[in-house]
C-alpha cells in the first residue's frame, strides 16, 4: 500500500469513527509563555462574534470550546473556579441564578474547588493564596494551590484579561473565562454573552464527558474555604471600608437609585 492509499485508508477509518482531523492553529495555549508574553490581540487574536466562542484564540461554536474546557477540567488536577464580584454579589436581577447554576457546574466537577476574587485592590504584603485569588499576582494562587485548569466568571473584563495574561505567562494552567459580555482573548476558552441558562448547559457538556471519559462522580458541592475569615456582618460600619467608605455612603443631599 502506498502513502496515498494509506490517507485513503486513514480517512475512511476516521469518517467510520467519526473522527474530525484537527486544523485548528492554537494561538492562545497553556504556559509558561516566559516573562511579558505579547497579548493575544498582539497575535492577531479577536472577540468572537456574537454567537460564537474562543478556542486557543479561534473562532468556534459554544458547544465545541465547552467540550475542549469540560475535557481539561476533568483530567487536570485540582480544578478550580475563580467567581469574581459580579457573581458573588447580588447587585442584579439575574446574579442570583448565575450563583446558583456555577455552585451546580461546580458540583459536577470531581474535586473542583472555589477560591473567590472578591475585590481587585493589591494585597500587599501578603496574599492569603488559599482564602483568595488577586489580580494583581494571580498566578500565586496557580501555582501555590497546583492548580491545573480554572474558571474565571463573574471578573470584570479589563481585570479578568490582567489576570489570564499573566497565568498564561507564568503557569501551565489551561484556563476558562465565562463572560457576561464580548469574551477574553487571553484565556485558552471564552464563553461570550453569559446567562445561567449557559452555565446549565456547561454543566450537562461536562456530565457527558465525565461519563465518557468513564469517571464516577456524585454530584457533591465544594468544600468550604477554611482560610476565609468568619464576619459579623452585624458589627459592620462604613469606618470599616476604610478609604472606599465614600463608595457606599450617599453624599449629602444625594439620593443613589441604582449602582452599577
Amino acid at each position: 500500500m502506498n502513502v496515498t492509499d494509506d490517507t485513503f485508508y486513514l480517512k475512511n477509518v476516521m469518517s467510520n469513527f467519526n473522527i474530525k482531523e484537527s486544523t485548528m492553529t492554537k494561538i492562545v495555549t497553556e504556559g509558561p509563555a516566559g516573562y511579558m508574553p505579547d497579548s493575544a490581540p498582539m497575535m492577531g487574536v479577536e472577540l468572537a462574534p456574537e454567537g460564537q466562542a474562543l478556542l486557543y484564540g479561534n473562532a468556534v461554536t459554544p458547544e465545541e470550546a465547552m467540550r475542549d474546557a469540560a475535557k481539561a477540567l476533568l483530567t487536570k488536577k485540582n480544578p478550580t473556579i475563580f467567581p469574581g464580584p459580579q457573581v458573588l454579589w447580588d447587585w442584579k436581577d439575574d446574579v442570583a441564578a448565575k450563583s446558583e447554576a456555577i455552585l451546580d457546574l461546580a458540583s459536577e466537577i470531581p474535586n473542583c474547588k472555589i477560591i473567590p476574587m472578591p475585590d481587585y485592590r493589591p494585597k500587599y504584603p501578603k496574599i492569603d493564596v488559599k482564602a483568595e485569588i488577586n489580580p494583581n499576582h494571580p498566578n500565586l494562587t496557580i501555582l501555590d494551590n497546583k492548580i491545573d485548569a480554572c474558571i474565571f466568571v463573574g471578573v470584570h473584563c479589563h481585570y479578568a484579561n490582567l489576570s489570564l495574561r499573566m497565568i498564561r505567562a507564568g503557569t501551565s494552567c489551561y484556563t476558562v473565562a465565562l463572560c457576561a459580555y464580548m469574551g477574553h482573548e487571553e484565556a485558552m476558552a471564552s464563553i461570550r454573552d453569559l446567562h445561567a441558562s449557559d452555565i446549565q448547559k456547561f454543566k450537562e457538556i461536562i456530565i457527558e464527558e465525565r461519563n465518557n471519559l468513564g469517571i464516577e462522580w456524585e454530584a457533591t458541592l465544594p468544600p468550604e474555604n477554611p482560610s476565609l475569615e468568619e464576619e459579623d456582618y452585624g458589627t459592620l460600619s462604613p469606618a470599616d471600608y476604610g478609604e472606599y467608605r465614600s463608595l457606599i455612603i450617599s453624599r449629602k443631599g444625594e439620593h443613589v437609585a441604582d449602582v452599577e
